[in-house]
């Protein structure tokens, strides 16, 4: 008795790995739906995370140095506002939480 190992395509394999990815499902319940074993999807996982190929869970598979030093750039920002909008928040429940002075009642 010989077994026949399938082969599978490059695009199966990324698909199959953004899918377990993005679904949340646990690895050998989405291997046995796909109809793969789950030591080969596991091995596609580790494949490409070591190879450090980005699969990112969306339209996009690759993303540039740029784009990501671009995203940081916006993120930090959009930080530094919510820092500032926090202490404002801060400051506004201390003084509509203080007691009224003797004077003001």
């Amino acid at each position: 008795m010989s077994k026949y190992i399938k082969p599978y395509d490059e695009e199966f394999k990324k698909q199959s790995v953004k899918l377990l990815l993005k679904s949340g499902k646990p690895l050998k319940v989405l291997a046995r739906e796909l109809g793969i074993s789950d030591a080969a999807l596991r091995e596609w996982r580790d494949s490409y995370r070591r190879t450090g190929l980005k699969l990112i869970v969306g339209d996009t598979e690759k993303t540039s140095r740029k784009d990501l030093e671009r995203e940081i750039k916006r993120l930090k920002d959009e930080n530094e506002y919510l820092k500032r909008q926090r202490e404002i928040l801060k400051k506004a429940v201390s003084i509509v939480s203080e007691e009224p002075n003797e004077g003001m009642r």
